[in-house]
Formats: structure tokens, sequence, C-alpha cells
């Protein structure tokens, strides 16, 4: 059975619609939200994941598509069909972007901003929880639509890969910042050198221009 919907913007995470109804029967469903932002904060970063993947989360799994800078995401039993989830996602999709422009999503301000669309989502996946119904089977014997080289990996797996890139990066940078300093230290202990250097010969040249021009102030 599909258990959780949400759906955000992938360049920030930021959540634009969810379905108001899910998780009610997951004792823990608060732990799988952040989990799910986790991953929508995964994708803002620019890690280069599939547009579609499969991510298995103890007896859940994760199937989310990325197009357009939205991310669709559903959390399903693990027995659940992988081709009806990415159906029922393929359906959000195809009425999310409908309804919604492109300006709107990319100026969107706020969390949740479209959440009016729980309405269809709700609506949609009624459609699609029982998988003997006609029309889910039908679905199912559907050749065109193909899933089995959509990838699938482990929650743990994935998160775990973007906060060790995260910290690469966050070590660059520091590095980079350091060499900084480290330069502007070096120009600073450069320019003391100098003074220290020719300070004396300058104030020596100083003493003698004024004695130079007291000299001839008094002649």
């Amino acid at each position: 059975m599909v258990k959780l919907t949400m759906i955000a913007r992938v360049t920030d995470g930021l959540p634009l619609a969810e379905g108001l109804d899910d998780g009610r029967d997951i004792t823990d469903v608060e732990f799988y939200k952040q989990q799910v932002k986790a991953l929508f904060k995964n994708l803002s970063r620019g890690h280069n994941e599939p547009s579609r993947m499969s991510v298995e989360t103890g007896p859940y799994i994760f199937h989310y598509i990325t197009e357009g800078r939205v991310c669709y995401l559903t959390m399903c039993d693990r027995a659940y069909p992988k081709k009806l989830a990415y159906q029922y996602l393929e359906d959000l999709k195809n009425e999310f972007e409908r309804v919604n422009g492109v300006a709107q999503i990319e100026t969107a301000a706020r969390p949740y901003a479209f959440i009016k669309f729980d309405t269809f989502i709700q609506k949609t996946k009624k459609l699609y929880q029982d998988t003997h119904t006609q029309r889910n089977i039908s679905k199912l014997n559907d050749e065109l639509y193909e899933v089995h080289q959509i990838m699938t990996r482990n929650v743990q797996e994935v998160l775990g890969v973007g906060e060790k890139l995260d910290q690469v990066s966050q070590m660059s940078s520091r590095l980079t910042s350091e060499s900084r300093i480290y330069a502007d230290k070096a120009r600073d202990l450069n320019r003391q050198a100098l003074i220290r250097k020719w300070a004396p010969v300058a104030i020596v040249l100083g003493v003698v221009f004024l004695l130079f021009w007291v000299k001839n102030k008094l002649w």
C-alpha cells in the first residue's frame, strides 16, 4: 500500500505538497518523514542522483521521480508493486505540472505552498491502493512501462554518501579559507620584515635631509 506521498522542489528541498492523511497507520511516521526530508536535502545538494530511484528503509521503500526541478516521492510497503508505485508518481507529476506553472513552482517562498494538491493526491492514491482491481492489473501488465532498470539502494547508503560528500566539500572550503589566512599572514610578515630592514635607512636619510634643510635655512 501507498503510505506517504510528498512533493518538493529539488533546487532547495522546499516541501511543496504532501498527502495530509498519510501515515496514520504508521507508529513512527515522523521518523520516515525526516528521512524523506533528508533525501530531498540530498538531492538539493546536486549529488547527481538518478532521476528515478527506489530507496529501502526498514519494512518500507521510497520511490521517487525528479523532473522539472520537482521531486515526487512515495513510501510504500516493500511488497507493493514497483511498477504501480511509479505509475502513481507519474500521475501526480502530470497533474502537478498541468495545474502549476514553472514560475509558480520556482517562486514559491513558503513550505507547502501547493497544499491544496492534497485533494488530487488522496483521490489518486485510492485508485492505487488495491493492486487486484482490473485497472491496476492492466497497469501491471503494461509492457510499455518498465521499471526493471530503476536502481534500488539502501537509505543509509544514499544519505551516507551525501554526508561524506558534504564533509569533503566542507574540508575543501576550510582548507581554502586556511590557505587564504596563511597567505595574508605571510604578506604581513614580509611587510614587517621590509619595514624592519629599511626603517633605519629611512630614518638616517630623514635625519640627513632634515639637517641639510636646517643648514640651508640658517645659511
